[in-house]
């Protein structure tokens, strides 16, 4: 059996916070507000990963309420949904992740990015790919106020 979920994220940015995307920390001088670390890219695959078992999102699993995940790093976050995945009989088919971002410019970490998510979920980097994009200029990722990112996953059983 095959199952399909959808994930996408939105996260402000702000000066002071580093800036995560895709398990990879990217130099830049801001950095997304949120909860936890504000990985985007990896809150969207948690939440793929969740639509495809029927789980929910991540807001439900991991609450922005509970100070137990404040500033925590999502990749810990990502290895939880990952245990879910596994005991319900699933692997990763595919993942396609898209990042919606004027700047920084992305290109040199997205090999990183996709190493570290390869690892995090134990498939092989050639089943997740990852892209970045911009809006030109347009909306609040064009205005350089937030980084959105979407993912789509395939498990398989």
């Amino acid at each position: 059996m095959m199952r399909i979920g959808h994930g996408y994220d939105v996260h402000r940015l702000v000066p002071g916070r580093k800036l995560f995307l895709g398990g990879v920390e990217i130099p830049s001088p801001l950095g997304l507000l949120g909860h936890s670390d504000a990985d985007a890219a990896l809150h969207a695959v948690m939440d793929a990963i969740l639509g495809a078992l029927g789980r929910g999102d991540i807001g439900t699993l991991f609450p922005d309420s509970d100070p137990k995940y404040r500033d925590i790093d999502s990749k810990v976050l990502l290895s939880k949904v990952f245990q879910a995945m596994v005991i319900a009989g699933y692997r990763i088919g595919n993942l396609d992740i898209t990042i919606i971002a004027e700047a920084p410019r992305l290109s040199p970490y997205i090999g990183q990015m996709r190493a570290v998510i390869a690892h995090l979920l134990a498939c092989e980097e050639h089943a997740v790919n990852v892209k970045a994009t911009t809006e030109e200029g347009l909306g609040f990722t064009g205005h350089r106020e937030g980084i959105a990112c979407h993912a789509v996953v395939l498990l398989a059983d």
